[in-house]
């Protein structure tokens, strides 16, 4: 490697393609456009290559860029290991593990996996992050998260990523107990709703978009765009609306009789629920662990990998 590449190159080099501005990277180091652009220059100077070019959408990689984005982020995230480590050699030894959680298993899955990681590894500080597909994504090829549990993305966000596969869920459709469209099966009854829609940032929202173009509707006019679960249980417990949710979000709601699934047909919407973890990196014992709360969490609760 040549010696002439320092940490505050892979660092803004890494920022810029994750902000995809050389603006946004400034602000998250704390220095000034001139300053990032003037080490990203030294940068590509030192590997004779241009990484970045400047489009519409933002700064985009180069094929040289992209491939050496991998190695960055790696490189970064075994250094945050490195002191992570020693700083919990300083407290006394005491291990951490950071999971990402998306809302198909924040509200079901996780919890129950979370008890049993505690069981095997009580002095373990175990640290729960939630947020939709990218931004957890994001996390994780940056060594800010150890895994994320949740729905596949699409190809192009899972560069870079390993999956394995814990059960397979649906998407579902739920309103108040009570609702006027209680045992509704026709996606066009919607068109007239209220509907909370996932964001476009959600694992779900390809398939949701998928299914009412596989059923003709073309819009919803009335949609609040959303993934978290307090405000769309609190707006469809309260009103009219129609919440559309990953089903692992719901069950409980469902169970306790506090919400209603429309017997809607959402096979089409199901997809895999699983565990990613950087590619090519050894998952830590604590990880190893962890993983084998999620699958004894999934069994005791029933869910199918089909």
């Amino acid at each position: 490697m040549d010696r002439r590449i320092k940490l505050r190159h892979i660092e803004a080099f890494a920022e810029i393609a994750r902000h995809k501005s050389l603006k946004g990277a400034g602000e998250a180091l704390g220095l000034t456009q001139p300053a990032i652009s003037k080490i990203l220059k030294e940068l590509e100077d030192i590997l004779g290559a241009s990484l970045m070019s400047r489009g519409r959408g933002g700064v985009e990689l180069s094929a040289e860029g992209a491939v050496f984005l991998k190695g960055a982020e790696a490189s970064l995230s075994a250094l945050r290991q490195g002191f992570d480590g020693v700083t919990r050699l300083k407290a006394g030894g005491a291990g951490a593990l950071s999971v990402g959680a998306m809302p198909s298993v924040a509200a079901r899955v996780l919890p129950l996996a979370s008890l049993k990681f505690r069981e095997k590894e009580p002095e373990t500080v175990l640290k729960v992050e939630d947020g939709p597909h990218s931004f957890l994504m994001e996390r994780l090829r940056a060594g800010a998260l150890d895994l994320v549990v949740g729905r596949m993305g699409p190809p192009a966000t899972m560069t870079g990523i390993s999956f394995t596969q814990l059960y397979s869920e649906q998407v579902a459709f739920v309103v108040r107990t009570g609702h006027p469209l209680c045992g509704e099966r026709r996606l066009a009854a919607l068109r007239d709703q209220l509907v909370i829609y996932p964001t476009e940032r959600a694992a779900i929202r390809p398939l949701v978009d998928r299914l009412f173009i596989a059923e003709g509707v073309a819009e919803l006019p009335h949609g609040i765009e959303s993934v978290s679960g307090d405000y769309g249980r609190g707006l469809t417990r309260a009103s009219e609306a129609v919440w559309i949710i990953s089903q692992s979000v719901v069950a409980g709601d469902i169970a306790s009789g506090l919400l209603e699934q429309l017997p809607i047909e959402t096979g089409i919407t199901a997809g895999p629920v699983g565990v990613m973890t950087r590619a090519e990196e050894d998952v830590s014992p604590s990880a190893q662990l962890f993983r084998a709360g999620l699958s004894e969490a999934v069994s005791e609760l029933g869910l199918s990998a089909l």
